[in-house]
């Protein structure tokens, strides 16, 4: 994203007051929507450009910060104001997702949910994301307000949170932070660790470490051991996904004769 003044960006006076940044945004979000610039990639950029600036000026706490910087550092104020926020941070309690909204009911644009399909095909999924803990998950689709995350997802949720990812980076340029995945995995235990516990040395294929798993007594066959943060790593410094070991016990000799013969275990 180019480096450039916020107000010049917007058009606007260093002195434009709430109402005339909020006037500009408008103005210039509807120039430059993805519904009136298909596949114009510099329309793309400015967007973006466009989405960071009012995110910073309609704040006034962040644009008082600004404004510091900008009469120290000039133009190079964008480059330091960002040392301090990151992306997350400056879509903060923004209310670019309603000024969005708005201009969807007034002019019969689309919404999220039409440009995620149309961005990734009628088969990805679509469906709008929920308002969740701490902000925005990504309840419009052009920033979130929250790097929080939900824990215990599945596949297909995660699969529509990253290519969702995928989508407010290509309109925005922010990636938001992701979990890393769950890995599964089988362990065999013997009868006599199973039900004693205690510790099983098991080697982690992915990160090619070797890990010392403790073993609760009483696990049974077919439950599941998880072990925290050693999944697959997450990104933008989220955390890591889990490791599932679903435990298998191992059947004595004779039982196995038995089962191959048809014969009562």
């Amino acid at each position: 994203m180019n480096t450039q003044n916020y107000y010049q960006v917007l058009g606007i006076s260093s002195g434009a007051d709430a109402k005339e940044i909020k006037e500009a945004f408008r103005k210039l979000a509807f120039e430059y929507h993805p519904d009136r610039n298909n596949g114009n990639d510099a329309a793309a950029d400015m967007m973006k450009r466009i989405n960071e600036a009012y995110a910073v000026l309609s704040n006034p706490e962040k644009r008082s910060q600004y404004d510091l910087l900008l009469n120290q550092y000039g133009d190079g104020a964008q480059e330091h104001f960002r040392r301090s926020y990151s992306q997350q941070d400056i879509f903060k309690e923004s209310d670019i997702q309603q000024i969005f909204e708005e201009m969807a009911r007034a002019f019969g644009l689309r919404g999220f949910d039409d440009i995620f399909k149309d961005f990734h095909g009628q088969g990805s999924g679509g469906g709008r994301f929920k308002h969740g803990h701490g902000g925005f998950h990504a309840g419009g689709f052009f920033f979130s307000t929250s790097a929080g995350h939900r824990t215990g997802r599945g596949h297909g949720d995660r699969l529509f949170g990253s290519l969702a990812n995928k989508m407010l980076h290509k309109l925005t340029g922010i990636y938001l932070p992701e979990k890393g995945a769950d890995i599964h995995d089988r362990i065999t235990l013997e009868p006599g660790l199973a039900d004693k516990g205690g510790a099983y040395a098991y080697y982690h294929r992915e990160k090619k470490k070797k890990l010392v798993v403790h073993v609760p007594a009483g696990v049974r066959d077919g439950q599941v051991i998880r072990l925290a943060g050693v999944g697959k790593d997450g990104t933008n410094g989220a955390p890591a996904g889990d490791l599932l070991l679903n435990v298998k016990l191992r059947k004595p000799l004779i039982h196995k004769i038995k089962q191959y013969l048809g014969l009562k275990a």
